[in-house]
């Protein structure tokens, strides 16, 4: 199979209006990716040789996706919607090539999985001209049907053409396709558009090659994997079947997941060994979470590395930058952003660190913030090893706190602080002796005139 070459087409033209969204159908997200990385990826992982995708006219951004997803990848424009079989040709020079095998894969399709990509690249390579994906429809009203008689598949009818006992037949159209590269384009140029539409339909593909004599076969896989995506429902039942994926492989991998119905995980979330999830934890793109780590309840990670043996939350957010040494504790309600906190330094409640490096060991205490920010541009907070921020301190970036200082509880630190020295940014305490009994004496005074 590895000396095959294969083109993969996606098709992933289309605004879907029907989302009611601005944004074009392929990118919107489920498990933190666009539904087009997820066909790409799929697509990766088959072993193909060259990529195209069939875009629509002014959809850029698609292209754009594209080019930062899979570099190597052509786009092409479908600049009419004149059918799928339409589409499939505006890729045209790529199958002029003649690769040994074609995949046709929509990009609104992002539970496809690559092993079932691979069955249909095992099925050209035994001689098959064409192969299709299909499915058993919880309700298969409306679906296209796959027409097989004797182990083979010779037609594809469309749900409004189908006589009785056509709609009965179990396999629906999955509309995912691989193509023999040999007989490709004879097959796909004598598509005509002899239909109601008068559009170039692709199923046609499988009647036009049993006329040349040629065999299609038809593969059945589960009816998750052929979800396309047309309007914010079917995204939210997608998004469910990818999260219940992730969540029994993170499981399978020997994640502790106590409430895995109420973790959200992204498609790329790596976990090493005794990881420790409690309820209701959000992982956003780009989270590596390292051996025996805990992830505290209501904590939500983005673009984070979490060392061996943290804590983190909860109520904790990690925002894209952070690192997390081994033994590093982040608790509740702390927001840590690009920032590196090494090994057994903490932070346990109320605290804001951006922009910042915490040395190993250190004590960030409740209320610290680090002010990276002065209107117009970032600046970094260094805190030195074994050093000890007090409670409800402002550090003043840029600024460096060195090793082992101490900073007083109430303090805005604006200056560096050297090793081993005690800062202090704070007006003196004044105290004024028996303030509080006269005051509490007008109080009363003025309570008595008011009553009469």
């Amino acid at each position: 199979m590895a000396a095959r070459t294969c083109l993969a087409i996606v098709l992933a033209a289309g605004e879907g209006t029907r989302m009611r969204s601005a944004r074009p159908k392929v990118l919107h997200p489920i498990a933190g990716r666009s539904l087009l990385a997820h066909v790409l990826d799929a697509i990766g992982e088959t072993g193909v040789t060259a990529t195209a995708v069939v875009i629509g006219p002014g959809e850029a951004a698609v292209a754009a996706e594209v080019k930062r997803l899979s570099p190597n990848a052509e786009c092409f424009i479908q600049h009419e919607r004149r059918g799928t079989a339409h589409a499939v040709l505006a890729a045209r020079s790529p199958i002029e090539r003649h690769p040994d095998d074609i995949l046709i894969v929509y990009g609104d399709t992002p539970l496809i999985r690559p092993a079932s990509l691979l069955r249909l690249r095992n099925a050209t390579a035994d001689g098959a001209s064409a192969a299709v994906l299909g499915f058993r429809a919880a309700n298969p009203s409306g679906y296209g049907r796959l027409i097989v008689s004797d182990g083979e598949l010779i037609a594809i009818r469309e749900d409004a053409d189908a006589n009785t006992t056509e709609r009965a037949a179990p396999l629906c159209n999955g509309g995912t396709m691989a193509l023999a590269g040999k007989t490709a384009l004879t097959i796909l140029d004598r598509i005509g558009n002899h239909n109601r539409k008068h559009e170039f339909y692709l199923t046609d593909a499988i009647e036009i090659a049993r006329s040349m004599s040629l065999r299609a076969v038809a593969i059945e896989v589960e009816e998750d994997e052929m979800r396309g995506i047309n309007t914010k429902k079917q995204l939210a039942e997608a998004e469910a079947v990818a999260q219940q994926r992730l969540r029994q492989a993170a499981l399978d991998a020997g994640v502790t997941l106590i409430a895995p119905e109420t973790v959200f995980l992204s498609a790329d979330t790596k976990f090493g060994r005794d990881v420790v999830v409690e309820p209701f934890v959000v992982f956003g793109e780009k989270v590596t979470v390292e051996d025996g780590a805990v992830i505290h309840s209501f904590s939500h990670l983005a673009g984070a590395h979490v060392g061996k043996g943290v804590s983190v939350g909860p109520f904790a957010r990690l925002r894209p930058g952070t690192r997390l040494g081994e033994g590093a504790r982040i608790g509740n309600f702390v927001e840590v952003k690009e920032t590196v906190v090494e090994a057994g330094a903490k932070a346990n409640h109320l605290t804001y660190l951006g922009d910042a490096s915490i040395g190993a060991n250190a004590n960030i205490g409740a209320g610290t913030i680090t002010c990276n920010y002065d209107g117009a541009a970032k600046h970094r907070t260094e805190i030195g090893r074994d050093a000890f921020i007090g409670s409800n301190s402002a550090l003043v970036a840029p600024v460096r706190i060195g090793d082992g200082a101490y900073v007083g509880s109430g303090s805005v630190i604006t200056q560096d602080v050297p090793d081993d020295a005690l800062a202090l940014g704070r007006s003196r305490q004044v105290i004024k002796q028996g303030w509080a009994t006269r005051l509490r004496g007008l109080k009363a005074l003025g309570k008595k005139n008011r009553s009469r």
